[in-house]
């Protein structure tokens, strides 16, 4: 096995403990902004939305200047921010109580103030926390870049790779039990858990990460600003942003469209931390694997396997409403999901790596953090686009239940929810198609160069 150094590994530490933080807090920040805050179906996608669209545009820019002062302090100011974003967020509910957002007896309710403008106070903090993150999206998968050699730069990434969905498991195992002790609850004190996380892992990088990789600490502005007006005009990785963003949109509804559509058509005891757990799961016990099967193959035909693989998962998600009554003891809606999931998770286990790892290898030395950062640029979009139509699908086929009388006009408005999966599986479909004719395009000159 490759020798790594130890700011790979205290990196990729660091990474774990950020994973768990974020994926406990966004599976359920639209539950948190909803049934918590009172925003619309709506108006949570779109707060949710802009809240991960901007975690991976900021990457850009703050991979530049990472680049410029440092990866040591840039990831000591990350993590400072993202404890205090989280502790915000946890306070603001209990801040709220007294205005009658929120009662706390033997359950947990949401009490009103639906017009209320001091809900909105959650904006400044999720982009206190969206910073954070933005800092640790670029230096973290630039660190990997700069403490592995081209021999090992791709298991590195698989590495790394593995260290989310480890972080991503663990994040999302919690929530579920929460929910069962204390009810709605769990989606305020959840970000009491990610912001402690958060000052552990501050301690991790004061303590241990020390690094001998410099390149290009130290620049000026002017370089700063001339590698940015490089990396944008980068026509090739342009398009290959825009094409991967079909896959993320797909993979976003795991967050923004699946733990309300369990939770409405499976019933409240669905547990969508756990359905949605299958996808780190999956990953951390085949993307070493798949990384090694597809090692003699370019990554542009790494990445075309996977993306043929997510229009097939959101088919699949949409064939729960075929079955009646249970399937493998569990509700169809349930099993169907998790299917779909699984296959979400292969799918990322041939994209991601890759992609990071093409992205490094067209990165000058120094400015790792920047292209690394770019490459988050897919997420911002599909974050941006993925949670609109969430928000906008939701409302038309799987509307909120509180909005109806009874139970049987619910039920007749979305007899159609399926639907929504449909809409998502054509997105697969020509981002996939995109990337053939991406792949033949851009193959040409090099022939030609041969």
């Amino acid at each position: 096995m490759a020798k790594y150094s130890p700011a790979f590994w205290t990196a990729n530490a660091a990474e774990l403990f950020e994973r768990m933080a974020y994926y406990a807090v966004f599976i359920v920040v639209t539950l948190y902004l909803s049934n918590t805050l009172g925003f619309s179906d709506i108006e949570a996608s779109i707060i949710s939305g802009l809240f991960s669209g901007g975690l991976y545009l900021l990457p850009l820019f703050t991979g530049a200047l990472a680049d410029k002062v440092g990866y040591r302090k840039s990831l000591l100011i990350a993590f400072t921010l993202l404890a205090a974003g989280y502790i915000m967020l946890w306070l603001l509910p209990l801040v709220l109580e007294g205005d009658g957002l929120v009662r706390y007896g033997e359950q947990t309710v949401f009490t009103g103030l639906r017009e209320s403008g001091k809900r909105y106070l959650v904006v400044p903090a999720m982009i206190v926390v969206m910073v954070g993150g933005s800092f640790i999206k670029s230096i973290i998968s630039a660190s990997v870049a700069r403490e592995t050699t081209s021999a090992t730069r791709a298991r590195g990434y698989s590495i790394f790779y593995m260290m989310v969905n480890i972080g991503s498991f663990i994040g999302k195992s919690v929530i579920d039990p929460m929910r069962s002790l204390i009810g709605d609850a769990a989606y305020i004190h959840i970000n009491l858990f990610s912001g402690i996380l958060c000052v552990v892992a501050f301690v991790a990088i004061l303590l241990f990460y020390h690094s001998a990789n410099t390149a290009g600490e130290g620049k000026s502005i002017g370089e700063v600003l001339h590698g940015l007006c490089r990396v944008f005009t980068n026509g090739r990785l342009l398009v290959l942003i825009l094409i991967v963003t079909g896959f993320w949109m797909v993979q976003q509804q795991l967050y923004a469209t699946m733990p309300k559509y369990v939770i409405r058509l499976a019933g409240e005891t669905a547990r969508p931390g756990w359905i949605a757990n299958v996808n780190p799961l999956v990953v951390v016990l085949c993307v070493n694997l798949v990384t090694r099967f597809m090692a003699r193959r370019k990554a542009l035909t790494s990445i075309t396997v996977g993306m043929f693989l997510i229009p097939l998962s959101a088919l699949v998600m949409a064939s729960g409403n075929l079955f009646n009554g249970n399937l493998l003891g569990f509700h169809p809606i349930t099993v169907m999901m998790v299917a779909g999931i699984v296959l979400q998770a292969l799918a990322e286990c041939f994209i991601s790596p890759r992609y990071l790892e093409y992205f490094s290898l067209q990165a000058p030395k120094g400015e790792e953090g920047l292209y690394l950062g770019f490459s988050h640029l897919d997420s911002f979009l599909s974050s941006i686009l993925g949670f609109g139509m969430s928000g906008i699908l939701l409302s038309h086929y799987c509307p909120d239940p509180a909005l109806y009388a009874t139970r049987e006009a619910w039920e007749a408005a979305s007899a159609n929810a399926h639907y929504i999966w449909y809409w998502f599986a054509g997105v697969g479909i020509v981002s996939a198609l995109a990337l053939i004719v991406y792949a033949r395009v851009t193959s040409r000159p090099q022939q030609r160069a041969e």
